[in-house]
């Protein structure tokens, strides 16, 4: 896009984004950092300010979000519904991991869908003055949750695996790389966009009273074996998975995804210094999605952080 064809975008973001936030302005001067006073009165309800507002008449503006806890998305979605009153000429909500995305079905009556829940809350920002609000996501967990979105807002879906495949054709060992996932949900998600790299595909079959992993197809001997999947929790299902790739005789096993949730500081158990489980993942790739995670992680191996900033900053031109 030629320069005089770019929006000047104002981006704010909460606290815990501020990193991310300022790789993101970093990557174009099209990008202007704005700023939030975000205080609490003293029964702890949250007191802000949103500073310059005057200012942003007729701007595109951005919030960059993470709703990593209950207990922070009160206070961001007052945020993301004031923006865009104040007259502006787009608003774009910056949501890279959608938290609930896992929760986006009923398996008995009384289930609730708390996927739809979110989408439902987003889908009420207040439409701006250039009309439907979009709102970024990576990776969702469920392609579907598209349809949760009501007219209002305009959902944009990107994947961080471009991110992935550019670190892999670095790696020394770039062509002897198989990429493995660890079911077949995982399969029919990102199969078509690393069709390239030969595959292995597992699945969890039940034997008595556990569910043991194996491989349904395909042959990881000898090869640099990288698990794909969108998101980990407690990474469990990455371990086992690990385990059966290296019996098959794989020379090596990372993994990559997209949201490094890791609830109860989980990532500690692919920490090179956990004895069970020590240089059992060669790499383990994550993105900027989930801050406090990027931020528990730095500098230990096997973890390798992948920013979504430049892709965050190109979206913005959308």
């Amino acid at each position: 896009m030629e320069n005089s064809q770019k929006k000047q975008v104002f981006l704010f973001y909460c606290a815990e984004c501020e990193d991310l936030a300022r790789q993101v302005a970093s990557q174009s001067d099209h990008i202007t950092l704005q700023t939030i006073k975000w205080r609490t009165f003293d029964d702890g309800f949250p007191n802000i300010f949103i500073n310059n507002a005057q200012d942003l008449r007729g701007q595109h503006v951005a919030f960059l979000a993470s709703f990593s806890s209950q207990g922070v998305i009160f206070e961001q979605l007052s945020v993301i519904y004031a923006l865009p009153r104040l007259f502006v000429a787009s608003f774009t909500l910056v949501l890279p991991f959608f938290p609930t995305g896992s929760f986006e079905r009923m398996e008995e009556e009384g289930d609730v869908a708390t996927a739809f829940t979110m989408a439902r809350m987003l889908s009420n920002i207040p439409i701006s003055k250039g009309g439907p609000n979009s709102v970024l996501i990576y990776d969702i967990h469920a392609l579907q949750e598209r349809f949760y979105f009501g007219d209002h807002v305009l959902p944009l879906f990107e994947t961080g695996i471009p991110l992935l495949k550019q670190r892999l054709h670095q790696l020394p060992d770039s062509d002897k790389i198989v990429v493995a996932f660890p079911d077949d949900g995982a399969w029919k998600r990102f199969h078509k966009q690393l069709d390239h790299f030969p595959m292995v595909v597992c699945n969890k079959v039940r034997e008595g009273d556990k569910r043991i992993v194996r491989i349904k197809e395909g042959n990881p001997a000898g090869y640099h074996v990288v698990i794909v999947d969108d998101l980990v929790q407690s990474g469990g299902t990455l371990i086992e998975c690990q385990k059966v790739l290296t019996a098959h005789g794989a020379a090596k096993v990372s993994a990559y995804v997209t949201h490094g949730v890791f609830p109860k500081r989980s990532w500690e158990r692919f920490t090179h210094k956990d004895e069970g489980l020590e240089k059992a993942f060669a790499y383990f790739w994550i993105t900027d999605s989930c801050p406090l995670t990027v931020k528990a992680v730095a500098n230990k191996a096997p973890f390798e952080v992948l920013s979504l900033a430049g892709s965050i900053a190109d979206a913005l031109q959308i």
